[in-house]
């Protein structure tokens, strides 16, 4: 996956000099790559860095210091800058020199006591193990019962045999100390003067202490640095132990050069080759994973500079990284725009306070401008975007290019641009965190409805220009979720061509008969505005009256539902309130007529099967010409039940400072008369209707008796 790297060599010169070194970095091979854990390395072969020369090096000024009286020196360098890598590397040519090479890692212990006890009882075990130097190692093991005092016994470590009565290790170390310290220094320092080579003892994670356990250490060091043929390798972040050893107005720094004989400093990473070492790590870490998302090589390199590289400081920093998209891209599965993942996980490893501060910020970060500009805007969403920032503290640019650079509608609380809600389509198909339903779903970590009916509705757009394949999928998706998936559609708008007029149109229409009427909230569409929002959008594409008026005449022969197709031509035709005018007059009237005699050659089962049936009747009948025959609706209590069905409606309201949608039911009591000719025929069709004892009618029979009984509802409290 070069492409992190390949896309930067097409930016402009003024981002090359930051990203020079990427073209030396080795191409990743495979796509089944792990991810580096934040471990230091071993091997020469593993130096991204090129330090291996530089230790080698460092290591030839160890093996010819005079180590006769002891001697410390140091490897310096700030937190994650590699000092332990360095000193693995180093350890090669120490021991190809014949040098022992002990390690004691002091951040395992705590408290003076336990750390001397513990230096002693490492050390002794660890030459203990080599048969030339396991006598030192015993001599090592009695100085330090020297310093052992009585509250550590429960501690003694392997080198004393648990089973021994408490007793009889009491009277040993008492007679020991008897003896005296000198005493056993000395034969420690006569058996290390003999040796032909001197011991190097490294002491690592020294920075990583508390400032007391840092101070014990140095004491540690200065208790033991004279002992010959021992050198003392520390590695630690310089300002950090000078901070921790500075004491009542003496620095620190004096402090340490009186241990310290010699030091290197570690040298700074080039710019070019910690990018360089960015992008093989990201291109490592999505290498196996089939589907990281979009990326968008536009946005990439801004978010990069502006975002990303400042975050990172050194190497250890890559690693974490590097493992944390790995786990993120992989558990969002494509869902999110990559380049957007890759600027928020910066954020979370190296900026967590402002990560947290995320969730309470959507609405500021992803709210778009309602066209009236700041005017407009509530306090609050400004607002949330200022914690945001101080939650940065030092790193507020980072932060204000981070809101630049993903998120547009907020800019505008930053002094940018306003961008307004025609915006969110384009966002949400490119899955950019900019939308908001995009954004939680990073944060959360669960698709909601709306972003599951996008993704739904991207696989159906990808269908649209095969009817087949398109209708296929469609009645692959529980009915339930259709209305919100079509409706989702929307978001392709500026890209339907013709290709998908015609058979994306024949399936919404054919679909529409079928879709369930969900409870609707006050301002929600009903489910023939969804579709017919959609199916608008489609036809209009063509621009064309005449393009427009074949693909109707194409369509219509495939749409079954009369009222499918009565949608269709009042999209396209004349009807006030209703039409488009996406076709001629001439050719809307023409259509309307075709479908007037569609209507009357109907049979009473057909007409039955509608489910707008009322509509229908009064359209046809209020639309009809001089010279066109009268129509009579057929007598069929099926018809009648069906009538009466499409004739029953909800009011809605909500009173002032309540969330409760009220709803009462109402039926198109005058439209019904319309049709049927006058009351008195439509009594006789209810009273038809109630003899046939029809099932599944629910409260049309006593909602029509109440309207026969004289009630008409005057309003939303009327019963």
């Amino acid at each position: 996956m070069g492409w992190i790297r390949r896309w930067f060599r097409r930016e402009s010169t003024e981002t090359v000099d930051d990203v020079s070194g990427m073209e030396r970095m080795p191409q990743i091979a495979g796509n089944a790559a792990k991810v580096t854990a934040d471990n230091p390395i071993t091997r020469p072969e593993d130096d991204a860095l090129g330090r291996t020369k530089l230790a080698q090096s460092f290591a030839e000024q160890v093996l010819a210091l005079d180590s006769t009286e002891g001697v410390v020196v140091g490897v310096l360098g700030p937190w994650g800058s590699g000092k332990t890598s360095f000193v693995n590397l180093a350890h090669k040519r120490l021991r190809q020199a014949g040098v022992t090479v002990l390690e004691f890692n002091p951040w395992m212990f705590s408290g003076a006591d336990q750390l001397v006890q513990a230096f002693f009882v490492e050390l002794s075990a660890q030459l203990k193990l080599q048969r030339d130097l396991a006598e030192i190692g015993k001599l090592v093991e009695d100085y330090g019962e020297t310093f052992s005092g009585l509250a550590w016994l429960p501690l003694v470590g392997p080198w004393i045999e648990r089973g021994r009565a408490a007793s009889k290790i009491l009277a040993k170390l008492l007679q020991r100390k008897k003896e005296g310290i000198r005493g056993r220094q000395s034969k420690v320092r006569d058996a290390l003067s003999k040796l032909p080579n001197p011991i190097v003892v490294v002491l690592d994670d020294i920075d990583r202490l508390t400032t007391p356990e840092i101070r014990d250490v140095f004491k540690l060091v200065r208790l033991t640095a004279n002992f010959p043929n021992v050198i003392y390798l520390l590695a630690f972040d310089r300002i950090r132990v000078e901070q921790a050893l500075a004491e009542q107005g003496i620095p620190g720094r004096d402090y340490l050069e009186k241990i310290l004989q010699i030091g290197i400093d570690l040298p700074a990473v080039p710019a070019d080759v910690l990018n360089s070492q960015i992008f093989a790590a990201i291109d490592k870490a999505l290498g196996s994973i089939q589907n990281p998302g979009n990326f968008d090589p536009e946005v990439w390199p801004d978010v990069f500079i502006e975002v990303v590289r400042p975050l990172i400081r050194n190497m250890r920093d890559v690693r974490r990284y590097s493992a944390a998209i790995h786990g993120t891209v992989l558990d969002l599965g494509g869902q999110v725009a990559l380049v957007d993942v890759l600027a928020l996980e910066a954020i979370r490893v190296f900026l967590p306070d402002v990560f947290r501060n995320l969730h309470s910020t959507v609405d500021g970060l992803t709210n778009t401008s309602d066209g009236y500009g700041h005017r407009g805007d509530l306090p609050h969403l400004k607002q949330q975007i200022e914690v945001l920032i101080k939650a940065a503290g030092d790193r507020v640019e980072v932060v204000r290019d981070l809101v630049q650079r993903l998120f547009p509608a907020g800019q505008r609380h930053l002094g940018g641009t306003h961008f307004g809600g025609d915006w969110k389509n384009r966002w949400l198909r490119e899955r950019r965190v900019a939308h908001e339903d995009v954004l939680r779903f990073y944060l959360e970590r669960v698709m909601g409805e709306r972003l599951q009916s996008f993704a739904e509705a991207e696989n159906a757009w990808t269908r649209m220009t095969d009817r087949t394949a398109f209708e296929t999928y469609l009645h692959s998706l529980p009915v339930e979720r259709l209305q919100d998936v079509i409706s989702s559609l929307e978001v392709y708008e500026d890209q339907f061509g013709p290709e998908h007029v015609v058979p994306a149109t024949i399936v919404l229409l054919n679909l529409l008969p079928s879709l369930p009427e969900r409870q609707r909230g006050m301002f929600d569409l009903d489910t023939r505005l969804v579709v017919g929002r959609v199916v608008y959008r489609l036809v209009r594409s063509l621009k064309d009256p005449q393009a427009v008026e074949a693909a109707v005449r194409e369509i219509l022969p495939h749409v079954a539902s009369l009222s499918s197709r009565l949608e269709l031509i009042t999209d396209v035709g004349y009807r006030e309130g209703a039409g488009h005018k996406l076709v001629s007059e001439t050719a809307a009237k023409s259509l309307e007529k075709e479908w007037r005699d569609a209507v009357r050659a109907s049979d009473a089962d057909t007409l039955a099967r509608e489910t707008d049936l009322l509509r229908i009747l009064i359209i046809t009948k209020r639309g009809a010409g001089l010279e066109e025959p009268a129509f009579t609706v057929p007598g069929s209590v099926a018809v009648t039940q069906a009538l009466l069905k499409a004739a029953r409606s909800e009011v809605r309201s909500q009173s002032m400072g309540s969330r409760v949608v009220r709803r009462k039911p109402r039926l198109a009591w005058d439209a019904l008369i319309e049709v049927c000719g006058n009351e008195i025929a439509l009594r006789q069709r209810i009273e038809a209707l109630k003899a046939s004892r029809p099932e599944n009618i629910g409260d049309l029979l006593e909602l029509a008796d109440k309207y026969l009984s004289g009630w008409r509802p005057k309003d939303f409290g009327d019963d």
